[in-house]
């Protein structure tokens, strides 16, 4: 999705891990800007906007503005990036140039909305299966995500990727029998038993209590034996 905001970058000519030192002592970080016809070219960036940038709602799928000192401001994504994992603070950042006028490729998160029938009347469970679709489409198109209504699903049923609803320049690329969430019916372990009833055992198991059972019958079978 196309955000009106604008990221500021410096070039830089030298690379490294003292670079990469240098530059984070100052609040900056390393990054690369790749794609189009003028080829990688390495800047420093503002760690902390970039990382405002990939905790929107809109993730690594927004696009913005990256303003490098004596160039026009070139729309870019986050494609790839790195994570103290300690601090939780960016380490380095890949961004690629868009060319709003080409199609690209991206995942866009799936949500569910509503409770399903099934759960509320059937007693089942509401499992989701997939929680992002590939889609292309034209970048001023990309969507911040996708929303499908799970009310009136019952046991059995589903949702798929080819039941979502899509506009504008957007053609789905996942499967689309790709199930995105169902309605199951309960296990037969996690179903209570019935008050008084008894557990049934499940197909193929030999539960103890079931050996036990056949021993006191064969043990009652057999005659006491006579007091003299």
């Amino acid at each position: 999705m196309r955000k009106d905001m604008t990221v500021t970058a410096e070039a830089r000519d030298s690379r490294g891990k003292n670079e990469a030192r240098r530059l984070r002592a100052k609040g900056s970080m390393p990054a690369v800007v790749y794609g189009g016809s003028d080829g990688p070219t390495p800047v420093a960036v503002n760690p902390k906007e970039l990382s405002r940038i990939l905790h929107s709602k809109t993730g690594h799928n927004t696009i913005f503005n990256l303003s490098l000192a004596g160039q026009e401001a070139t729309p870019v994504m986050i494609v790839d990036w790195q994570f103290d994992p300690i601090k939780d603070s960016l380490l380095h950042a890949d961004l690629k140039r868009i060319d709003l006028n080409q199609r690209i490729t991206v995942m866009v998160p799936v949500v569910t909305q509503g409770d399903p029938k099934g759960v509320k009347i059937q007693g089942g469970i509401h499992e989701i299966v997939t929680r992002e679709i590939e889609i292309e489409c034209l970048p001023n198109d990309i969507p911040e995500q996708f929303a499908v209504n799970v009310s009136e699903l019952m046991i059995g049923q589903n949702v798929r990727a080819g039941d979502i609803a899509l506009g504008g320049s957007m053609k789905l690329l996942s499967p689309p029998e790709a199930v995105i969430s169902h309605v199951v019916a309960l296990r037969a372990e996690e179903t209570p038993a019935a008050e008084g009833a008894e557990a049934t055992p499940a197909a193929g198991a030999e539960p103890e209590v079931i050996k036990k059972g056949k021993k006191e019958e064969e043990g009652a079978a057999e005659p006491a034996p006579k007091k003299k």
